[in-house]
């Protein structure tokens, strides 16, 4: 059986798993192979699976499924499964599908490749490690190895793992505990990206707030790193996800508000504004303490953007206590929420309170109601911004309408402007005159060009999102 020569990937999941799909493309081009046009012309395909919900596992299977066909077709085609799903799942994954080959974790991405190879003359295998290795956890695969969607703009994992006990949440168990990144690794791959011309890093971690913590024994170095960062020569954004509201702490607001390239944007999970559903769920905080510190980012950082993320139907949830969410909601103004409806996952402590179980239409109903909430919000903060000149890094040609551009402002915000007679390449900064707000996005007429893009090295773009 000859060697495989093109790949894709299949990312379900959060922007961690982006990452890692990018550091995988990244080992996967390093061993030889190159992106393929296609997913069907391809000679491995690699699935980055999430376990965070439930329909997470059925889009896996779903997608399997399709591939059956194809693989009693191509013999030669690898199929394989990482990421959290495979975490979780392990054997399972080829029980129900016996068409892929290579099944490995969280833990030992990096092996993925050698894997592949090795299930050429070996046969299906599956390599799933209970604990991360301390070594590749922290030697993570080089930033400019990996494949990126866009070249001027990068994820860096600051953290692996998480060390909090939420009641709804997999993460721990298929993710392991917090080990943090040196420092100054860090450091040296921000200056690698900016040196390679990346303008923008989204710094990740499960609990970015507590980053460090396991390395001094003490307190968190997270306001610390931002500072640095700060320090790092032709870096011009700076944003971060997520942080833990009980871990948000007045060093780390005031290193937002000092550091100019660190972006006026915060994600701050609330989940539930009742005290009494935050307990059940183990946040580890009040809805009273979490509005302080949001009040008190706000005063400190100017034209602050605060999104957050939102949980219907936690098991025991009552109309009051949904009311009182909706008070809380509404009185955060939030510039974006996601919500979620309450997924049991096996393994967590709210899985197993099968009595306080909400019924669905209750559910749908209140997600509607809190969607208008929300939406509400963000239409009331983005009209606000109507007339303000916005700096924007363009990432490219609309998704929708090619006569548009698409871009982000310093606050994260989406906004899409009409091509003009003179050509403006993705990764360039320009401003742009905000004409229209809506929820979810805003609408602009472009004014200037304030930089042509810097990236000086050319990454190949992931064939499959």
């Amino acid at each position: 059986m000859s060697e495989p020569q093109s790949f894709t990937i299949r990312t379900f999941g959060c922007q961690m798993n982006e990452h890692d799909s990018e550091r995988l493309a990244g080992l996967l081009v390093a061993d030889g192979l190159v992106p393929a046009a296609r997913e069907e012309e391809a000679d491995v395909i690699v699935f980055n699976t999430c376990t965070i919900r439930e329909n997470a596992d059925l889009k896996l299977y779903s997608a399997l499924g399709q591939l059956k066909a194809l693989k009693e077709q191509r013999p030669e085609l690898r199929i394989a499964v990482g990421g959290c799903m495979a975490q979780k799942d392990r054997g399972t994954i080829m029980e129900r599908a016996n068409w892929v080959d290579v099944v490995f974790g969280t833990h030992n991405l990096a092996a993925a490749p050698s894997l592949l190879r090795r299930s050429l003359l070996e046969g299906p295998l599956v390599e799933v490690l209970d604990a991360p290795d301390p070594i590749t956890s922290r030697d993570m695969a080089p930033a400019l190895y990996a494949v990126r969607e866009l070249p001027f703009a990068a994820w860096m994992t600051i953290q692996t793992g998480c060390d909090n006990t939420c009641a709804y949440c997999i993460v721990p168990s298929v993710r392991g505990g917090e080990i943090s990144r040196p420092l100054e690794d860090l450091i040296a791959e921000a200056t690698m990206l900016a040196d390679a011309g990346v303008t923008e890093i989204t710094v990740l971690g499960q609990n970015v707030n507590s980053y460090g913590r396991d390395i001094t024994g003490r307190g968190p170095l997270f306001d610390q790193l931002l500072r640095a960062l700060g320090d790092v020569s032709g870096l011009e954004r700076v944003r971060f996800t997520s942080p833990h509201p009980k871990d948000l702490r007045p060093e780390t607001i005031a290193a937002m508000a000092e550091t100019p390239n660190v972006c006026n944007q915060l994600h701050l999970p609330l989940q539930s504004g009742s005290n009494r559903v935050l307990q059940a769920m183990r946040r580890g905080y009040r809805v009273e303490r979490y509005v302080e510190k949001l009040e008190a980012a706000r005063a400190a950082i100017p034209d602050l953007a605060v999104t957050t993320d939102l949980i219907v139907g936690f098991p025991g949830e009552s109309d009051a206590e949904f009311d009182e969410t909706l008070a809380v909601v509404a009185a955060c103004e939030f510039d974006l929420a996601y919500t979620f409806i309450f997924s049991p996952r096996e393994g967590t402590r709210a899985a197993t309170m099968t009595e306080d179980f909400v019924g669905s239409d209750v559910i749908k109903a209140r997600f509607e109601r809190l969607k208008e909430v929300t939406d509400r919000s963000a239409l009331r903060r983005h009209a606000a911004r109507v007339g303000r000149l916005e700096e924007v890094l363009v990432e490219g040609p609309s998704r929708r309408n090619e006569a548009m551009l698409s871009g982000r402002t310093r606050q994260g915000k989406l906004i899409h402007f009409p091509v003009t007679d003179h050509p403006v390449r993705a990764g360039s900064l320009v401003t742009a005159e905000v004409t229209y707000g809506a929820p979810y996005y805003l609408l602009g007429e472009l004014r200037e060009v304030l930089r042509a893009p810097r990236h000086k090295i050319r990454v190949p773009l992931l064939a499959t999102r």
